[in-house]
């Protein structure tokens, strides 16, 4: 669960994964530090295995497999209008006037 969390807080939110792992550091019981900064570098597109920045988890697909009942991903964000938000941010990133 901690790679869709990952994923949403800072694709989603545009949380910079600093913070989002200085905060799962905090909050987890067992955090284990060299696992969380990779996985929010591998998600930031950062790191050694950097990537472009598009790694992105499809609630649907993840939805269908793990939840094919309809109890996952319960409605937490409306995706429509944080896909406007970050394609706005990416944007703005790269110089455009939308």
């Amino acid at each position: 669960m901690q790679k869709p969390a990952i994923v949403w807080f800072r694709l989603d939110l545009l949380v910079d994964w600093r913070r989002g792992m200085a905060w799962f550091e905090d909050t987890l019981v067992d955090a284990d530090l060299a696992n969380n900064a990779a996985s929010w570098q591998w998600v930031a597109g950062s790191g050694a295995d950097a990537a472009p920045f598009f790694r992105v988890f499809n609630p649907v697909l993840q939805g269908e497999k793990f939840g094919p009942d309809g109890t996952y991903p319960r409605p937490i964000v409306d995706h429509g209008e944080a896909r406007k938000r970050a394609l706005r941010a990416f944007g703005q990133i790269k110089g455009d006037k939308t």
